[in-house]
């Protein structure tokens, strides 16, 4: 009987430590992933300061465009 026990104890003892086991790598793998996607957006995404300063130029352009289509408006022979 108590070679039983004894037998189902250690049973008992391995499922728990394997369930564990599996828990871990689980939560490891988890970890890893989540670590993917922070360092995937942290590559692929742009910053707030780069998102302004892009804004800035394209402004700065669309500003000259206006200007040179005034220009040519103001020119233009009229009928």
């Amino acid at each position: 009987m108590i070679e039983a026990a004894v037998s189902a104890g250690i049973a008992l003892v391995a499922a728990m430590a394997t369930l564990h086991n599996r828990t871990d790598n689980r939560i490891v793998k988890l970890d890893r992933r989540v670590d993917e996607v922070e360092l995937s957006i942290a590559r692929n995404y742009v910053s707030r300061t780069e998102h302004f300063q892009a804004m800035e130029k394209i402004e700065e352009h669309m500003v000259r465009i206006e200007g040179k289509l005034d220009v040519f408006i103001q020119n233009y022979p009229r009928k």
